[in-house]
């Protein structure tokens, strides 16, 4: 039995993929985990409209590759596409927590459906993030306020409005990335966005994001376990 697991990432765009890289790879690492990101179908396709009819098929390229690792899904629930599995019966709910795990749970029922030869249950772990990975910079107000130069009182104010950072919505205009353009020019997803990252850490992210923090558990428990067990 090995002591550690290596994970595929497959990430929306260029931001997810940095923020693997840069910041929860070497986290991941010190727990034995090693997290390979890779962008979904098309490397340098921007974000949004992420169609499950081609997700499904990087899904299942990976799982084949190797049967010794894992595969995870990197995708933000803000500009997700109609087709995906549960996408309906999650928007019917006003609870993030529930359309999370909504979207996690049917995904991966869909996935086991698609791929049953290559022992899915066990190797794929879906992570639909509520509503986008920028959610995460606002774990810490005033980390966040210093790296795009504004006063902490207006990120507070979006916390207060939201309540807590993975509540922050999926409005065109007030999801967490927008919200953060509209607060400073200085924002950008993946340069500002990764630097605010750092800043945080992982910790404190897991701290305040509890959806995000029960994909990080979820990876942590894979050292120690073979993927391609029965």
């Amino acid at each position: 039995m090995s002591s550690y697991a290596e994970v595929v990432v497959l990430s929306e765009g260029p931001t997810e993929q940095r923020f693997v890289k840069q910041l929860l790879g070497p986290y991941m690492a010190s727990r034995g985990v090693y997290l390979t990101p890779i962008i979904l179908d098309k490397p340098g396709e921007k974000g949004g409209d992420v169609r499950f009819v081609r997700v499904r098929n990087d899904i299942g390229r990976h799982l084949k590759q190797r049967r010794d690792t894992w595969v995870t899904l990197l995708v933000d629930y803000y500009g997700i596409h109609g087709d995906w599995p549960g996408y309906t019966e999650s928007k019917r709910q006003k609870n993030h927590i529930k359309k999370a795990d909504i979207m996690n749970r049917t995904t991966a029922e869909q996935v086991r459906q698609l791929f049953p030869g290559q022992n899915p249950e066990r190797r794929f772990i879906p992570y639909v993030s509520m509503y986008e990975i920028e959610a995460l910079y606002f774990s810490d107000p005033a980390c966040l306020a210093e790296k795009i130069g504004v006063a902490q009182s207006d990120v507070d104010a979006i916390l207060r409005e939201c309540g807590e950072p993975e509540k922050i919505n999926d409005h065109r205009t007030t999801a967490p990335s927008k919200r953060l353009e509209a607060l400073s020019e200085r924002f950008k997803k993946t340069s500002t966005g990764i630097a605010i990252a750092e800043g945080i850490g992982i910790d404190k992210m897991r701290k305040e994001c509890p959806i995000f923090a029960s994909w990080i558990a979820t990876l942590e428990l894979l050292a120690g376990h073979e993927a391609s067990e029965a």
